[in-house]
């Protein structure tokens, strides 16, 4: 009785003297360089940042590069990865995007509650918009790569350790909705100022960013043409969407405090060697790209080397490298070449030829005037009568589909890997890939990281061996998850 009376006693003396001092040592404690809450223009900042660098710019688009030879690994993991040694099916390769694009969707999901009903900032709809359309962003990379992921039951720390996996055919539907969502909320008049400078890629201009949803939803309808062929709605979104390069979604590194993730891998790993693979398809359409492309390696003797995509030696300092990893490349999140694309196969699967020449010559015409490439429209337009229109009227979804992957190089591989992907899905198999693994190692997709296969039993029986991502599809390729 005396020991639970003192244990009592002691616990009341601990509540006065906590209650007594408690505001003196908040203040105290206080780290006024790491607030506890933060207004939403401030948190939306890191979250486009965070979709550029981290999630556009980042391992998923770098492995991606491989398996779809804009780039050969030469060293290290990437030489792995080419050569199908571990990288391709371990968990650890892609488990830094992994925690990236959940740490962003968590961060996201932050600025949308804030701004919703019942949120501290209720009301702010554009801001809510610009949110709604980075998850369904972010979502989208996510599922592209890896299949069924956890959503519905994600992103609730402290709440539920362990979530399930959702379909990818229902997060692709969460994916519509919320651009859908979004768009609606770009419309809506609100008292609240705009993003201006917080916003790094629109500076508030929420005109743009409406586009750019619009954009995505051409994408992500295109993706779905195995499962659910919509070709027209493709066209009718893209209309929607941005009327030049000036208006594209794209992140700007000014080389200074902010640097291009292709240019930095490169400097910190330098993991990749020159593709043969994709020269040898500049070369049989004489592309002018061919020149622009690549450059000997700065430590060689000044030949340009090519890699051998799957053969390579491992090696640094021997075979060329990209030139176009400069400092201050862009990350494009959608360009509008890529919109002038979807239009043009979109054409070609709904029979209009002549529209389909039209939308795939301004394709290649905005693909040669990227910043860091500098062709000429005149340049473009001989290039396009003398080597593309002929192979165009031979086999148009082939030359559509083979300028299309031209023009990724080497910012948007992802969106390369997901076309090939899909296209192989439809019976389109009209890019050559050279790597002799690719017969029963190509990588249907990503795994799963590391992070959560070894802390949720949802993904380690979803994982197995990782031997999965030579055999199953994901579903809009015609897998089944």
């Amino acid at each position: 009785m005396r020991k639970v009376l003192y244990i009592s006693t002691f616990t009341v003396l601990g509540l006065v003297l906590f209650s007594c001092s408690e505001s003196i040592m908040d203040e105290i404690n206080k780290n006024v360089n790491d607030p506890s809450d933060m207004t939403s223009n401030l948190i939306i900042t890191d979250a486009i940042t965070a979709s550029a660098f981290s999630v556009a710019g980042g391992d998923f688009s770098f492995y991606a590069s491989i398996y779809i030879e804009h780039n050969a690994g030469t060293w290290g993991q990437f030489y792995n990865a080419d050569i199908r040694s571990s990288q391709p099916s371990s968990s650890t390769t892609y488990n830094n995007t992994w925690n990236a694009i959940y740490s962003n969707l968590y961060t996201l999901k932050i600025v949308s509650e804030k701004c919703s009903e019942g949120g501290s900032e209720e009301g702010n709809y554009h801001t809510l918009g610009i949110a709604q359309i980075l998850t369904a962003y972010n979502l989208a990379f996510l599922t592209d790569g890896m299949g069924d992921v956890p959503w519905t039951e994600a992103l609730q720390p402290g709440i539920i350790f362990t979530p399930v996996l959702d379909t990818q055919e229902d997060i692709y539907a969460e994916v519509s909705n919320l651009l859908d969502d979004a768009i609606e909320n770009l419309g809506k008049a609100t008292i609240y100022p705009s993003l201006g400078a917080q916003d790094l890629m629109y500076g508030g201009n929420v005109v743009l960013w409406k586009k750019f949803a619009y954009g995505l939803k051409a994408r992500y309808s295109m993706r779905l043409s195995l499962r659910d062929p919509a070709y027209a709605d493709v066209i009718t979104f893209a209309n929607q969407s941005f009327t030049s390069a000036g208006e594209q979604a794209q992140f700007i590194y000014n080389g200074n405090t902010s640097q291009s993730p292709y240019y930095c891998m490169f400097q910190d790993r330098d993991y990749y060697g020159a593709s043969l693979s994709l020269h040898n398809k500049l070369t049989a359409r004489n592309d002018p790209r061919d020149d622009v492309f690549f450059i000997p390696h700065p430590d060689s003797d000044g030949t340009l080397n090519f890699a051998p995509n799957g053969t390579s030696n491992q090696v640094q300092g021997f075979y060329g490298i990209s030139a176009l990893s400069t400092i201050t490349a862009p990350t494009y999140l959608m360009s509008y070449h890529e919109l002038e694309f979807l239009k043009a196969e979109a054409y070609v699967r709904s029979g209009n030829l002549a529209l389909a020449d039209t939308a795939l010559r301004k394709a290649i015409t905005a693909a040669f005037g990227k910043v860091n490439i500098g062709l000429t429209a005149a340049e473009a337009k001989t290039y396009f009568e003398a080597e593309v229109r002929p192979r165009f009227t031979s086999n148009p979804i082939s030359e559509v589909m083979n300028q299309k992957y031209i023009a990724f190089f080497e910012e948007e591989a992802m969106e390369a890997y997901n076309d090939y992907r899909r296209l192989k899905a439809m019976g389109n198999n009209v890019i050559q890939l050279d790597n002799p693994l690719n017969g029963n190692q190509f990588p249907q997709r990503f795994s799963y990281g590391s992070s959560d296969v070894t802390t949720n039993f949802n993904i380690r029986d979803a994982y197995g061996d990782g031997t999965y991502v030579y055999s199953e599809e994901v579903w809009w390729a015609g897998g089944t998850r």
